[in-house]
């Protein structure tokens, strides 16, 4: 398995009771600040962070033009509502 390309160090200021349970965590987990750090940033971006990934990957495609119009999508929901069911009859 081949490490993951790193960027260029960054300089991060957050809470000291942030970095004083990731300390702990790194030290109980005999890992770097920098584990503990990337994995929780990993965990964030897998979760609210996709969301919004897929936000602006939605807005982008609709800035370009993709998607449908809200009111045709509307009325084709309404138009199959309105369609009668045939159930499919299963018998032998």
């Amino acid at each position: 398995m081949s490490k993951a390309e790193l960027s260029d160090p960054i300089a991060l200021r957050i809470p000291v009771d942030v970095l004083n349970d990731i300390e702990k965590i790194a030290a109980a987990s005999e890992r770097t600040r920098s584990w503990v750090i990337v994995r929780a940033l990993n965990l964030y971006l897998a979760g609210e962070g996709a969301d919004c990934l897929a936000i602006l990957r939605g807005r982008e495609e609709a800035a370009a033009g993709g998607g449908h119009d809200a009111d045709d999508v509307l009325a084709e929901l309404e138009g199959n509502r309105q369609r009668p069911y045939h159930a499919i009859d299963a018998s032998p």
